[in-house]
């Protein structure tokens, strides 16, 4: 059943919002594709420390999907076209080079900005240069063909769609704090419930929009 319809005045819009629209909701890169779990789990036991991540994980992930665009489409692929270089092979290496370099950057922000939260991320903040979700939101930017504001928009979509499963988890965490929980299904067990009916959730919006 269509549950709304949208009319925008350019087609350019359209494709925007639903490039963003699926990769936030329904091809979202957490609940979907399960990709950056660990922090997910670690990190979503406060709604503070939850959100900062989100913030950290949707800075990084929009500006490097895009600047890995670039970098992809507009001197890798010349490359290999010029000089037979393996692309393939290469474009793991500079997607984390760029990626890394955010994440620095992104550190020291954060211990700027509130030192609090710097702490209570802890060991998670520069293993973001090793989040599967953001790396998955590059390769997966690949493989759809995305460049330019397609890419932007696309990597925005899959940070946004990373924190907002986070915040949900935490305030859902937060609420079952005092919730009587059965002993086998404590931690863990309870979460990966929740994970997994939150995924549902989202998958369940697929087609309700039409354009």
């Amino acid at each position: 059943m269509i549950l709304a319809q949208a009319t925008f005045q350019t087609p350019e819009a359209v494709g925007l919002l639903a490039i963003f629209f699926s990769a936030a909701i329904t091809d979202n890169i957490l609940l979907t594709r399960f990709l950056g779990m660990c922090p997910y789990l670690s990190v979503s036991r406060q709604l503070k420390s939850a959100f900062g991540m989100g913030l950290a994980v949707l800075f990084v992930t929009t500006c490097t999907t895009y600047l890995n665009s670039l970098l992809y489409w507009h001197v890798l692929i010349p490359l290999r076209d010029a000089y037979g270089l393996p692309v393939e092979s290469l474009k793991l290496i500079f997607f984390i080079i760029v990626i890394a370099g955010f994440v620095q950057l992104m550190e020291m922000v954060i211990e700027r900005i509130s030192i609090k939260l710097y702490f209570s991320l802890g060991i998670f903040l520069p293993l973001i240069t090793v989040n599967c979700a953001i790396l998955g939101g590059s390769l997966f930017m690949v493989t759809k063909t995305f460049q330019g504001l397609d890419a932007l928009v696309f990597g925005m979509g899959t940070g946004a769609g990373w924190m907002m499963a986070i915040i949900l988890l935490a305030g859902i965490r937060y609420k079952l704090q005092k919730a009587r929980i059965p002993a086998a299904l404590e931690g863990p067990g309870i979460t990966l419930i929740i994970t997994g009916i939150m995924a549902l959730a989202f998958i369940g919006f697929s087609g309700v929009i039409k354009f």
